[in-house]
Protein backbone atom coordinates (compact mmCIF):
# COMPACT_ATOMS: atom_id res chain seq x y z
CA UNK A 1 0.00 0.00 0.00
CA UNK A 2 1.18 3.16 -1.04
CA UNK A 3 0.38 5.73 1.73
CA UNK A 4 4.18 7.99 0.79
CA UNK A 5 1.81 11.24 0.18
CA UNK A 6 0.87 10.48 4.00
CA UNK A 7 4.19 10.77 5.11
CA UNK A 8 4.88 7.14 5.59
CA UNK A 9 8.27 5.70 4.65
CA UNK A 10 6.27 1.87 5.37
CA UNK A 11 2.97 0.82 6.10
CA UNK A 12 2.15 1.58 9.69
CA UNK A 13 -0.28 -0.38 12.14
CA UNK A 14 1.21 -3.95 10.85
CA UNK A 15 1.91 -6.86 13.26
CA UNK A 16 5.95 -6.69 11.73
CA UNK A 17 6.69 -5.06 15.21
CA UNK A 18 10.14 -5.13 17.04
CA UNK A 19 10.71 -4.85 20.35
CA UNK A 20 12.10 -1.80 20.57
CA UNK A 21 9.57 -0.21 18.32
CA UNK A 22 6.61 -0.97 20.55
CA UNK A 23 4.34 1.38 22.34
CA UNK A 24 6.02 1.62 25.93
CA UNK A 25 2.92 1.21 27.90
CA UNK A 26 3.56 1.34 31.36
CA UNK A 27 0.89 -1.07 32.60
CA UNK A 28 2.58 -3.75 30.22
CA UNK A 29 6.21 -2.95 31.38
CA UNK A 30 5.37 -3.86 35.24
CA UNK A 31 3.51 -6.89 33.85
CA UNK A 32 6.97 -7.81 31.64
CA UNK A 33 8.84 -6.59 34.72
CA UNK A 34 6.83 -9.18 37.24
CA UNK A 35 7.36 -12.21 34.90
CA UNK A 36 10.78 -11.70 34.52
CA UNK A 37 11.60 -11.59 38.67
CA UNK A 38 9.21 -14.81 38.83
CA UNK A 39 12.13 -16.65 36.40
CA UNK A 40 14.85 -14.80 38.11
CA UNK A 41 13.54 -17.20 41.25
CA UNK A 42 13.23 -19.93 39.03
CA UNK A 43 9.80 -20.16 39.16
CA UNK A 44 6.48 -20.33 37.25
CA UNK A 45 3.73 -17.98 35.90
CA UNK A 46 0.40 -17.30 33.91
CA UNK A 47 -0.26 -14.50 31.73
CA UNK A 48 -4.19 -14.24 31.31
CA UNK A 49 -6.01 -11.41 29.23
CA UNK A 50 -8.34 -10.68 26.84
CA UNK A 51 -7.20 -11.40 23.15
CA UNK A 52 -6.06 -7.97 21.66
CA UNK A 53 -4.38 -6.87 24.61
CA UNK A 54 -0.69 -7.00 24.08
CA UNK A 55 0.23 -10.43 25.43
CA UNK A 56 2.34 -11.33 22.33
CA UNK A 57 4.17 -8.56 22.36
CA UNK A 58 4.58 -9.09 26.58
CA UNK A 59 6.28 -12.50 25.90
CA UNK A 60 8.49 -11.16 22.94
CA UNK A 61 9.56 -8.34 25.37
CA UNK A 62 9.94 -11.05 28.34
CA UNK A 63 12.20 -12.84 25.76
CA UNK A 64 14.55 -9.56 24.91
CA UNK A 65 15.40 -9.21 29.01
CA UNK A 66 16.48 -13.28 29.59
CA UNK A 67 19.94 -13.39 28.74
CA UNK A 68 20.88 -16.14 26.20
CA UNK A 69 23.98 -16.89 28.83
CA UNK A 70 21.36 -17.82 31.47
CA UNK A 71 18.10 -18.85 30.21
CA UNK A 72 17.09 -21.45 27.06
CA UNK A 73 13.72 -20.42 26.21
CA UNK A 74 11.35 -22.42 24.23
CA UNK A 75 8.20 -21.37 22.56
CA UNK A 76 5.10 -23.40 21.45
CA UNK A 77 1.62 -22.29 20.80
CA UNK A 78 -0.65 -24.45 22.18
CA UNK A 79 -3.45 -26.39 20.16
CA UNK A 80 -6.07 -28.93 21.51
CA UNK A 81 -3.91 -31.67 21.76
CA UNK A 82 -3.87 -34.70 23.78
CA UNK A 83 -0.79 -35.07 26.60
CA UNK A 84 0.91 -37.15 24.25
CA UNK A 85 0.92 -34.80 21.27
CA UNK A 86 1.06 -31.58 23.50
CA UNK A 87 3.98 -33.92 24.60
CA UNK A 88 5.44 -34.43 21.13
CA UNK A 89 5.17 -30.93 20.00
CA UNK A 90 7.51 -29.37 23.39
CA UNK A 91 9.69 -32.10 22.39
CA UNK A 92 10.12 -30.57 18.97
CA UNK A 93 10.19 -27.14 19.94
CA UNK A 94 13.42 -28.28 22.50
CA UNK A 95 15.02 -29.71 19.38
CA UNK A 96 14.09 -33.87 20.50
CA UNK A 97 13.20 -36.50 19.02
CA UNK A 98 9.64 -36.52 19.32
CA UNK A 99 9.54 -40.60 19.15
CA UNK A 100 8.39 -42.85 22.43
CA UNK A 101 5.57 -43.61 24.51
CA UNK A 102 4.42 -41.00 27.01
CA UNK A 103 6.09 -41.45 29.53
CA UNK A 104 9.57 -41.66 27.96
CA UNK A 105 8.88 -38.53 26.01
CA UNK A 106 8.01 -36.92 29.66
CA UNK A 107 11.32 -38.22 30.86
CA UNK A 108 13.24 -37.62 27.82
CA UNK A 109 12.22 -33.92 28.27
CA UNK A 110 12.97 -33.80 32.22
CA UNK A 111 16.46 -35.38 31.41
CA UNK A 112 17.00 -32.75 28.68
CA UNK A 113 16.23 -29.59 31.47
CA UNK A 114 18.24 -31.37 34.00
CA UNK A 115 21.08 -31.77 31.68
CA UNK A 116 20.97 -28.02 30.50
CA UNK A 117 21.15 -26.92 34.19
CA UNK A 118 23.78 -29.33 35.69
CA UNK A 119 25.91 -29.35 32.57
CA UNK A 120 25.33 -25.83 30.59
CA UNK A 121 24.45 -23.47 33.26
CA UNK A 122 21.00 -22.69 31.81
CA UNK A 123 17.51 -22.27 32.74
CA UNK A 124 14.80 -23.72 30.52
CA UNK A 125 11.67 -21.24 30.04
CA UNK A 126 9.11 -22.97 28.10
CA UNK A 127 6.43 -20.28 26.78
CA UNK A 128 3.44 -21.93 26.09
CA UNK A 129 0.89 -19.51 24.26
CA UNK A 130 -2.46 -19.67 23.51
CA UNK A 131 -2.75 -21.76 26.59
CA UNK A 132 -6.83 -21.53 27.16
CA UNK A 133 -6.77 -23.91 24.21
CA UNK A 134 -4.83 -26.77 26.14
CA UNK A 135 -6.88 -30.04 27.02
CA UNK A 136 -7.03 -30.69 31.01
CA UNK A 137 -4.90 -33.77 30.41
CA UNK A 138 -1.90 -31.49 28.84
CA UNK A 139 -1.98 -29.24 31.92
CA UNK A 140 -1.48 -32.11 34.32
CA UNK A 141 0.86 -33.29 31.98
CA UNK A 142 2.87 -30.14 32.81
CA UNK A 143 2.78 -30.71 36.58
CA UNK A 144 4.97 -33.73 35.63
CA UNK A 145 7.52 -31.81 33.69
CA UNK A 146 8.13 -29.55 36.80
CA UNK A 147 8.36 -32.02 39.31
CA UNK A 148 12.06 -32.63 39.94
CA UNK A 149 12.54 -35.18 42.64
CA UNK A 150 9.90 -34.62 44.62
CA UNK A 151 10.03 -30.81 43.93
CA UNK A 152 12.95 -30.59 46.26
CA UNK A 153 15.02 -29.03 42.96
CA UNK A 154 14.02 -26.46 40.61
CA UNK A 155 14.97 -26.95 36.63
CA UNK A 156 12.62 -25.60 34.71
CA UNK A 157 9.91 -22.56 34.89
CA UNK A 158 6.46 -22.37 32.44
CA UNK A 159 4.73 -19.69 31.63
CA UNK A 160 1.08 -20.18 30.73
CA UNK A 161 -0.25 -17.13 28.35
CA UNK A 162 -3.56 -17.70 27.61
CA UNK A 163 -7.45 -15.72 27.57
CA UNK A 164 -9.43 -15.90 30.65
CA UNK A 165 -10.86 -19.56 29.86
CA UNK A 166 -7.49 -20.02 31.17
CA UNK A 167 -8.42 -18.79 34.73
CA UNK A 168 -11.42 -21.16 34.79
CA UNK A 169 -9.26 -23.90 33.61
CA UNK A 170 -6.49 -23.32 36.84
CA UNK A 171 -8.97 -22.67 39.52
CA UNK A 172 -11.00 -26.45 38.53
CA UNK A 173 -10.02 -29.10 41.74
CA UNK A 174 -8.05 -31.45 39.26
CA UNK A 175 -5.53 -28.72 38.12
CA UNK A 176 -5.00 -27.09 42.03
CA UNK A 177 -1.37 -28.68 42.04
CA UNK A 178 -0.52 -26.96 38.59
CA UNK A 179 -2.06 -23.85 39.79
CA UNK A 180 -0.05 -23.75 43.11
CA UNK A 181 2.79 -24.10 40.93
CA UNK A 182 2.64 -20.80 39.51
CA UNK A 183 4.09 -17.97 41.44
CA UNK A 184 2.84 -14.82 39.69
CA UNK A 185 -0.57 -14.54 37.83
CA UNK A 186 -0.35 -11.49 35.69
CA UNK A 187 -2.76 -9.80 33.38
CA UNK A 188 -3.12 -6.98 31.03
CA UNK A 189 -6.37 -4.25 30.34
CA UNK A 190 -6.98 -2.47 27.06
CA UNK A 191 -5.87 1.00 26.80
CA UNK A 192 -7.38 4.36 27.84
CA UNK A 193 -8.88 7.21 25.44
CA UNK A 194 -5.47 8.91 26.10
CA UNK A 195 -3.52 5.49 25.64
CA UNK A 196 -5.10 4.83 22.04
CA UNK A 197 -4.30 8.26 20.71
CA UNK A 198 -0.51 8.28 21.96
CA UNK A 199 -0.39 4.95 20.49
CA UNK A 200 -1.91 6.03 17.30
CA UNK A 201 0.47 8.85 17.43
CA UNK A 202 3.37 6.40 18.49
CA UNK A 203 2.66 3.95 15.66
CA UNK A 204 2.41 6.50 12.67
CA UNK A 205 5.74 8.23 13.52
CA UNK A 206 8.03 4.89 13.68
CA UNK A 207 6.32 4.13 10.21
CA UNK A 208 8.22 7.83 9.13
CA UNK A 209 4.96 10.29 9.83
CA UNK A 210 5.97 13.64 10.72
CA UNK A 211 2.55 14.20 11.75
CA UNK A 212 -0.47 12.40 12.72
CA UNK A 213 -2.66 11.77 9.60
CA UNK A 214 -5.67 11.24 11.92
CA UNK A 215 -7.78 14.11 12.95
CA UNK A 216 -9.10 14.76 16.38
CA UNK A 217 -12.75 13.55 15.91
CA UNK A 218 -11.08 9.84 13.75
CA UNK A 219 -9.29 9.41 16.73
CA UNK A 220 -12.07 9.16 19.14
CA UNK A 221 -14.30 6.87 16.68
CA UNK A 222 -10.95 4.58 16.43
CA UNK A 223 -11.08 4.46 20.32
CA UNK A 224 -15.20 4.42 20.53
CA UNK A 225 -15.22 2.03 17.82
CA UNK A 226 -12.11 -0.18 19.35
CA UNK A 227 -12.55 0.57 22.97
CA UNK A 228 -8.61 0.47 23.48
CA UNK A 229 -8.11 -3.34 22.06
CA UNK A 230 -4.85 -3.22 20.33
CA UNK A 231 -5.78 -5.36 17.40
CA UNK A 232 -8.88 -3.70 16.90
CA UNK A 233 -6.83 -0.23 16.64
CA UNK A 234 -4.22 -1.63 14.24
CA UNK A 235 -7.06 -3.16 12.01
CA UNK A 236 -8.94 0.31 12.11
CA UNK A 237 -5.70 1.91 11.47
CA UNK A 238 -4.70 0.37 8.30
CA UNK A 239 -8.18 -0.24 6.79
CA UNK A 240 -8.90 3.92 7.31
CA UNK A 241 -5.73 4.33 5.41
CA UNK A 242 -6.68 2.47 2.95
CA UNK A 243 -10.10 4.11 2.69
CA UNK A 244 -8.38 7.85 2.30
CA UNK A 245 -5.81 6.42 -0.28
CA UNK A 246 -8.84 6.40 -2.60
CA UNK A 247 -10.40 9.27 -2.18
CA UNK A 248 -6.92 10.78 -1.99
CA UNK A 249 -7.32 12.44 1.11
CA UNK A 250 -4.70 14.13 3.27
CA UNK A 251 -6.05 13.30 6.46
CA UNK A 252 -7.99 10.56 7.89
CA UNK A 253 -11.56 11.82 9.00
CA UNK A 254 -14.39 10.37 11.13
CA UNK A 255 -15.80 9.43 7.14
CA UNK A 256 -13.00 6.96 6.71
CA UNK A 257 -12.89 5.09 10.08
CA UNK A 258 -16.80 4.75 9.51
CA UNK A 259 -15.94 2.95 6.20
CA UNK A 260 -13.44 1.39 7.22
CA UNK A 261 -15.55 -0.34 10.65
CA UNK A 262 -18.04 -1.23 7.84
CA UNK A 263 -15.64 -3.40 5.80
CA UNK A 264 -13.86 -5.22 9.32
CA UNK A 265 -17.45 -5.78 11.39
CA UNK A 266 -20.54 -7.12 10.04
Amino acid sequence: MELSHLGFRKTPFTRELSVPERFPIPHQQEVVDDLFEALRLRMSAALIAPAGTGKTVALRSLVERLPEARYQVHYVKVTGLSKRDMCKEIAVACGLSPVGIYPALVRKLQDAYQHATSTDGLRTVLLLDEAHDLRGDSLSMLRLLTNFEMDARLILSVVLAGQPPLRKMLARGEHEALAQRLAHYATLRLLSRDETRAYIEHRCTIAGAQTVPFDADAQEAIYEMSRGNLRAIDRLGLKSLEQALKTKAQVVSMREVAAARQQLWP
